[in-house]
């Protein structure tokens, strides 16, 4: 399992891509009276933006991809502008290839390090991010979890999703890291697995009988799940265990909505 305290070089720039399009029938979005998600006023600006600024002073950061209707005032914050594609994977994939370099400037052996990240975590700082980043171990895939314990520290009453796992209880990171060069490896197997989660009979002959029953039960250690998602993408996955709730926080309801706001100073 990774922790926060992994030696990582804290020197890696990472290029982002920001998933800022959603869809347009979204009820929360609609009664804000906004397009998408991402553009909901928190604190005095879209909370697309606040997101951005912490983007433009986190170090770590080169390059950003917006994929969606960039907020207003955030035009200079924004290197690429990418279409909406309709579906995450989708705008996963186009974002991500949007920022890889042309082959002739890519160095051999070195990875392609990218950041993609969901526009609608308003909470989110530019330290926070530098941390993340720093701990990140070198692999394929690296999807960061929160500890229920820190999320109801940091807001309490906050209402996520968790999964129990023998290490503990966790919520799911709003972002992960990627090696660019490795999205058309594991993509098309997301897809698999994604297209199976409502069909219990089809997911557990991809996961595995063991490990699913494992899972349901919460006796699935941390490290064997990264071997198992290792297994079934065909890239090193890992964990990052982060401190920070802001970064398993989204805003999708009114209750984040005004969680957030407090957070902010404007509640």
């Amino acid at each position: 399992m990774t922790n926060q305290q992994t030696a990582v070089p804290a020197a890696r720039r990472w290029d982002v891509v920001v998933l800022g399009g959603g869809d347009p029938g979204d009820p929360f979005a609609a009664a804000h009276g906004v397009a998408v998600k991402p553009l909901v006023p928190v604190a005095g600006a879209p909370m697309a933006l606040h997101v951005l600024r912490a983007l433009r002073a986190c170090p770590e950061v080169g390059r950003v991809a917006y994929v969606g209707p960039v907020p207003p005032g955030a035009e200079a914050l924004v290197d690429l502008r990418v279409t909406d594609h309709g579906s995450l994977l989708g705008n996963v994939d186009v974002g991500v290839n949007a920022l890889r370099l042309p082959e002739r400037e890519r160095v051999p052996g070195q990875p392609e390090r990218v950041m993609v990240m969901t526009a609608d975590i308003p909470m989110v700082t530019p330290a926070m991010l530098s941390d993340l980043l720093a701990a990140a171990p070198d692999a394929g895939l690296v999807y960061p979890v929160v500890r229920r314990e820190a999320c109801e520290a940091a807001y309490p009453g906050v209402r996520r999703t968790y999964a129990r796992l023998k290490d503990g209880t966790f919520t799911g990171g709003n972002l992960f890291l990627l090696d660019a060069s490795l999205v058309g490896q594991f993509l098309p197997r997301l897809r698999e697995v994604l297209a199976a989660r409502k069909q219990p009979l089809k997911l557990a002959a991809l996961i595995g009988w063991p490990v699913l029953l494992k899972l349901l039960t919460g006796r699935l250690a941390i490290h064997e799940l990264e071997e198992r998602v290792s297994g079934i993408l065909g890239v090193q996955a890992r964990a990052l265990v982060t401190p920070h709730a802001a970064i398993g926080t989204d805003v999708d309801k009114d209750a984040d909505l005004d969680l957030a706001q407090t957070a902010l100073g404007q509640g």
